[in-house]
């Protein structure tokens, strides 16, 4: 009888591993490196945004409805920290390389190169990811979590944030961080 339990534990624990995921996903990726010095995690609820007091039309309102928070998480590259900062750039990029994320757009700028996904549907998107890195100050991934926005919607969220009176509150840490402050 023992041998049997202890079989059918054994069995039990193999189907539990072989069950979950050997990718990292982005939640766990940002819990891992939280408290990584080479990191600031930064969370920002939408009401921070000041979108209260501004004119919104109904569309950009229903944009906003749509949004929960933003989690930002940002790696600083220092002459000290190169190898590190290519293992967690190739890890971040493995990441959202994932086949459940859907890219919609790649962009070239002054800052360096990113990238916007997505999780869900095109009629019901659950999460934007905006990534960027640059090869001499690091990377930083910014979660937009809400729940079933819209992408024609998103665009709609851009405007409103032009009206309103966000002057980066919150923000100052990553500003700091990424200065050297």
């Amino acid at each position: 009888m023992k041998v049997l339990l202890t079989r059918g534990s054994a069995v039990l624990l193999l189907v539990m591993f072989l069950s979950c995921s050997s990718n990292q996903s982005l939640q766990e990726y940002y819990v891992d490196n939280a408290e990584n010095p080479n990191f600031i995690s930064v969370d920002l609820p939408v009401s921070l945004l000041n979108l209260e007091k501004a004119n919104l039309t109904m569309e950009q309102k229903e944009a906003m409805e749509s949004l929960r928070k933003l989690n930002i998480l940002a790696y600083k590259k220092t002459g000290e920290n190169e190898a590190d900062f290519q293992k967690e750039r190739l890890n971040i990029r493995a990441i959202l390389k994932n086949e459940k994320f859907t890219e919609l757009m790649k962009m070239n700028t002054s800052y360096g190169k990113a990238t916007v996904n997505y999780l869900g549907d095109e009629n019901a998107i659950d999460e934007v990811i905006i990534y960027g890195d640059s090869d001499d100050k690091g990377f930083m991934v910014v979660r937009v979590l809400g729940k079933d926005m819209n992408p024609v919607k998103l665009v709609q969220f851009i405007q409103a944030l032009e009206k309103s009176d966000y002057k980066g509150e919150g923000l100052q840490q990553m500003g700091a961080f990424f200065k050297g402050d």
